[in-house]
């Protein structure tokens, strides 16, 4: 159930960055859509605080937990970290492309997914780097290039750009550990899950503020999208609260590969049931999927404990 949840997560998020990327086109600044997005989730997740008493008990045990000591200040700041990607992701997409910014992306995640379980920075606890889950890893890396090889376009390729992709990637890691951490103590998924979208509208919010004080770039008109396109907070919501209960079950490694191809698959779902203008249903997509999946495989049985 963990792995198929976690499947679950990453095919929603590859429909989350369908809605937050059409909401993008039609205001002209991906920063902007993705404070809406992060600031609808937190509305919805407002509400249940405010009406679901275990939520709200959950989300209270926190700042005790970090009163006492049991939880470190700087691991209640994930939502900053998710914050950071989108910045990330709205700044180096347009320079680099989508299909370099995925494998960059995915070459962080994975790499620093290993350290991060070998560190136990994670609530699953330290697992051992065995060669089964550096092979996992780079299978990872090799699926989503694959799978994007024919949307890379020829040019010259910036390396600050491609050097802030990998950082995000390294973050995301970072997020998914430290999230488990909260969501254990406060025990309740939703808990972790409204405390992270609280401090990444923080986090976007001062982001957009600085670009609207210090460049030419205004505030867009957020209404007149597709209906769907204003839906990203609450598929947010999902996969993070997915993210948070699965990766104390199985670690930040096996969750991130699981992810990925979930991403994979539901970028190819979403190409063959609501294609964009241009798309086209090619065969290393579809192979890219495929060795996704190997990947999941070779990490679960590669998993060792220290």
């Amino acid at each position: 159930m963990p792995l198929i949840l976690a499947f679950v997560g990453g095919s929603l998020s590859a429909l989350q960055s369908r809605m937050n990327g059409q909401l993008a086109v039609h205001v002209g600044d991906g920063l902007e859509a993705a404070l809406f997005s992060f600031g609808s989730g937190l509305v919805i997740l407002t509400v249940m605080v405010l009406f679901v008493r275990s939520i709200r008990e959950g989300v209270l045990r926190i700042p005790a937990a970090v009163r006492a000591g049991s939880l470190r200040w700087w691991q209640v700041m994930g939502g900053v970290l998710g914050g950071y990607f989108v910045a990330v992701q709205s700044g180096t997409v347009p320079v680099l492309g989508v299909a370099i910014f995925m494998v960059a992306i995915v070459a962080g995640q994975s790499g620093s997914s290993l350290l991060v379980d070998r560190v136990g920075l994670g609530p699953a606890g330290r697992q051992s780097i065995t060669v089964a889950r550096v092979a996992s890893a780079i299978l990872a890396i090799a699926a989503v290039a694959l799978a994007v090889s024919n949307r890379v376009s020829a040019g010259s390729l910036s390396i600050v750009a491609v050097l802030f992709a990998l950082s995000a990637g390294i973050f995301i890691a970072v997020q998914a550990a430290i999230n488990g951490r909260v969501a254990r103590v406060a025990q309740h998924p939703m808990s972790a899950t409204f405390l992270n979208f609280l401090l990444g509208t923080a986090a976007l919010a001062v982001a957009f503020g600085v670009s609207w004080a210090f460049t030419d770039v205004d505030p867009g008109v957020l209404t007149g999208a597709s209906w769907w396109a204003y839906l990203g907070g609450v598929v947010g919501i999902i996969f993070i609260a997915i993210a948070v209960w699965v990766v104390p079950i199985v670690g930040v490694l096996v969750y991130a590969l699981t992810s990925i191809a979930g991403q994979l698959f539901g970028a190819l779902a979403l190409d063959v049931v609501a294609p964009t203008s241009g798309t086209e249903l090619v065969w290393n997509l579809v192979a890219g999927v495929l060795l996704a999946f190997v990947a999941v495989v070779v990490a679960s049985r590669g998993r060792s404990r220290t």
